[in-house]
């Protein structure tokens, strides 16, 4: 088969719990093989329950998991093409780390020098030579996740599910060991469901995201389609900061397209933007990178707006302004990079905002 070729299928899920709905009809028709996927959201919108449903933990409620064509809804986690790399990493305090990672393949009873051979290949893989004899109260939280990871790889899984491997780190070591995790899954091809509420995380990891709520998926895509096109008002809050302004299409005839909001009117010469029509009711998405401070000049252009610097955070690599726009009663969140090179502007001061000429929208 090819790489590319589709090796899991989800198909109308639906897991309850008593008279929760953790999963409420949900559908993949593709997961491709040697895809890095990952299943983003907020806590309690069934991203975890979903991943244990792939690796057997839990069974449907109804729906069908489907991988390599066959349905795999009732067979036991020991027995599926796949392995996990749990929270809390789930290492037996009592082995070592060639222990811990043996353990699966002295399960499936391969004979001893496979598994030795098969064991110090992999402790290469993850950097973990010469650790093999250390107990994991003798490892740092790194070294720990390396290990889970090794046990989880070692078996020659078809599809790894890693459930928020990352969140008992550091946030130094999270961004190290987001770059290790994707280069072994690069280099063995594997794969990989990943399970975040972090968006830095599943951006930087992702082939594809999946957003979830409330059970449900929103939204399918990669990071860029995600960030820079969601198909939903959720998805365009979720990810990142975003300024909102409802409006409606008051004009369809000449480019640019005309919308007009409580802010005034706007002008947007995004050609994708065609399937609206006038009089549709639509929300302008305006990411605070996207926009351009300056401060006030008397000078009035298409999509520049007048205002005035409320608060800022200082975060080194940018400058976070919350900017009230012409009476508007919500901020404006703009971001400005390098702002020690241009210099701070400080609150109550009046500034000019210049909006993009192409920005996405949302029919609402």
């Amino acid at each position: 088969m090819m790489v590319n070729d589709k090796i899991l299928e989800l198909k109308n899920l639906v897991k309850k719990f008593g008279n929760v709905t953790a999963v409420n009809d949900l559908s993949i028709p593709c997961i491709k093989r040697g895809e890095f996927l990952t299943f983003l959201g907020p806590s309690g919108c069934g991203k975890t329950t979903l991943l244990r449903m792939i690796g057997g933990f839990y069974y449907p409620s109804s729906g069908n998991i489907i991988m390599d064509g066959e349905i795999i809804n009732d067979i036991p986690p020991e027995k599926r093409k796949t392995s996990m790399v749990f929270q809390n990493y789930a290492l037996f305090p009592h082995m070592n780390v060639f222990e811990n990672i043996a353990y699966g393949l002295r399960v499936k009873k391969l004979p001893r020098k496979e598994i030795e051979k098969r064991v110090l290949n992999v402790l290469g893989v993850v950097q973990l030579e010469g650790l093999e004899h250390r107990k994991p109260n003798q490892l740092s939280g790194g070294q720990q996740q390396r290990v889970a990871l090794a046990r989880c790889i070692v078996i020659e899984p078809q599809i790894v599910l890693l459930d928020e491997p990352l969140s008992n780190l550091d946030a130094s070591l999270r961004v190290m060991m987001r770059e290790e995790i994707r280069k072994i899954q690069k280099s063995l091809g594997l794969t990989t469901i990943f399970v975040t509420h972090d968006q830095e995380e599943a951006m930087s990891m992702a082939d594809r995201i999946v957003v979830m709520n409330d059970g449900k998926i929103e939204q399918i895509g990669t990071p860029l389609e995600i960030y820079e096109k969601p198909t939903t008002l959720f998805v365009a809050a979720f990810i990142g900061y975003v300024n909102l302004l409802k409006g409606k299409i008051k004009s369809r005839q000449n480019e640019p397209l005309t919308i007009a909001t409580d802010l005034g009117e706007f002008f947007n010469m995004n050609e994708e933007l065609k399937g609206f029509k006038v009089g549709d009711e639509a929300t302008i998405l305006i990411r605070p990178e996207a926009a351009w401070l300056e401060k006030a000049s008397l000078k009035r252009e298409r999509n520049t707006f007048k205002g005035r610097i409320m608060s800022f955070t200082y975060i080194g690599y940018i400058a976070r302004y919350y900017v009230e726009v012409e009476g508007q009663e919500l901020p404006f969140i703009i971001e400005i990079s390098n702002p020690g090179g241009r210099g701070i502007l400080k609150k109550g001061e009046q500034v000019t905002i210049t909006l993009p000429s192409k920005f996405h929208c949302i029919r609402t």
